[in-house]
């Protein structure tokens, strides 16, 4: 037994120790790199170079669908009111081939009366107001109404 024990303390079996030691300390950490070490290769790089390539190259064409799709649908809009409004202007039409229609528009818009019949409109007090003060510019000469119309529009804004 002193022969194993002289061994193991001896300094070739402590050197050796520390050796093996040692390797498997620097092997491990040389796993561990290998494993950390990006696993990117080169037909992950080819293969994500052909999908930019790729989403690049369609970018524009799905830009322009999107639009020219969005762009059909204002027409089909447009279209649609344009229809709405030709059958308006249909019934209309067809409002103003009844002669009592006529007749009744006739008396409200043009204020005509039948014969025998009195008309009377009335008018509205603040209008005729209106218009008595506008007769104060027929008083003076035309240049300074001109002249007051350049002064009012340089005030508008």
């Amino acid at each position: 037994m002193a022969v194993k024990d002289r061994d193991r303390f001896s300094t070739a079996t402590r050197i050796r120790l520390l050796g093996e030691q040692t390797a498997a300390r620097v092997y491990r950490s040389q796993t561990k790199r290998q494993a950390r070490r990006s696993r990117l290769t080169g037909r992950a790089a080819l293969l994500a170079l052909v999908v930019c390539s790729l989403v690049v190259a369609l970018a524009y064409p799905i830009r322009q669908y999107v639009s020219q799709r969005a762009e059909i649908a204002d027409l089909q809009r447009e279209k649609e009111e344009a229809a709405q409004r030709v059958e308006d202007l249909r019934d209309i039409k067809a409002r103003w081939q009844d002669d009592a229609y006529a007749e009744q528009q006739i008396r409200q818009r043009l204020h005509y009366v039948m014969p025998g019949e009195t008309g009377y409109i009335v008018v509205d007090p603040d209008a005729a107001r209106k218009s008595r003060t506008d007769q104060g510019a027929a008083d003076r000469p035309w240049y300074a109404n001109i002249w007051d119309g350049v002064d009012k529009a340089d005030a508008a804004r």
